[in-house]
Parts: structure tokens; C-alpha cells; sequence
């Protein structure tokens, strides 16, 4: 449960957001594969690895957030069925909430926010079962979106 604290500052960034004129955007979420369009706004590609046979020229990526996304042995342990979807999610959140840099991340969010679109790019064919429903989650609670 939130504290009044909590609650209070999540008020307080919500007005601010608010007043820069980053709330007449929002953030999107595509697979890279996927066309890009004019609405896409910002570009960010929230996986660790270079999607497959994509391009770089091609994939119009204006930021590679590798800082966000899952360790290397946190990824690996889920990719070979060391640990299940609901152990991973947990893990991640948890290095999210200790992660030094999202701040930074989120900063880039807002920045461009006040500009356009954000679109978070990932190459998961079953994006419902990678790490980006976790990541959607905790970056919403954090803008208050």
C-alpha cells in the first residue's frame, strides 16, 4: 500500500507533467519488426540484444536503452528454464527498482515526451512473456500514466 508520501509525490509529478505538455503524448509500445509510422514519435529500443536481421539504418532507433533492461544471468536463467515468467517478472522488478540509471531513462522519457510519441521497441515475438509487460508496468507507475 502507497504511503500519503507517496501518493503526494505522484500528484505533485503528474501537475508537472501536466504544465510541460507531456501529457498529450504517450508512450507506445511496437515489435521492430513492425512498419514504422510518422506517430511513433521517439524511438527506444528496450532489449539488451540487436533485434535479428534488422537492420540499424532501418530500425530508426533514436535510443538503445540497454541500461533498463534484464541482466545477462537474470535473462539467460528464464531463457533456459531455470526460472519460470513469475520469478523472472519479480527479479526484474526488483533490479528495475535498484537500477541506478532508470532515472536517466525516465528523464529521456519526459524530455521527449513534451516533443511527441515515445515508442518502446522490442524484437519478442511473445512480448507477453519477455520482460516488456514488467518494464510497461513499472515505467507507467513511475510517470503516474
Amino acid at each position: 500500500m502507497k504511503s500519503d508520501w507517496q501518493i503526494v509525490v505522484k500528484l505533485i509529478r503528474f501537475l508537472i507533467l501536466e504544465k510541460e505538455g507531456a501529457m498529450k503524448f504517450e508512450i507506445k509500445w511496437k515489435r521492430a519488426y513492425e512498419k514504422i509510422g510518422e506517430a511513433d514519435g521517439f524511438r527506444i529500443l528496450v532489449d539488451k540484444l540487436w533485434p535479428r536481421g534488422l537492420k540499424k539504418e532501418d530500425a530508426k532507433i533514436d535510443y538503445w536503452a540497454k541500461i533498463i533492461t534484464p541482466s545477462k544471468e537474470l535473462r539467460q536463467n528464464y531463457h533456459k528454464g531455470i526460472i519460470d515468467f513469475e520469478n523472472f517478472s519479480e527479479k526484474y522488478r526488483k533490479e528495475l527498482e535498484e537500477n541506478s540509471d532508470f532515472e536517466e531513462f525516465e528523464g529521456i522519457i519526459l524530455e521527449e515526451l513534451k516533443k511527441g510519441n515515445v515508442t518502446m521497441v522490442y524484437a519478442s515475438k511473445t512480448p507477453e512473456l519477455s520482460h516488456i509487460p514488467v518494464l510497461k508496468e513499472f515505467i507507467e507507475e513511475k510517470l503516474g500514466k
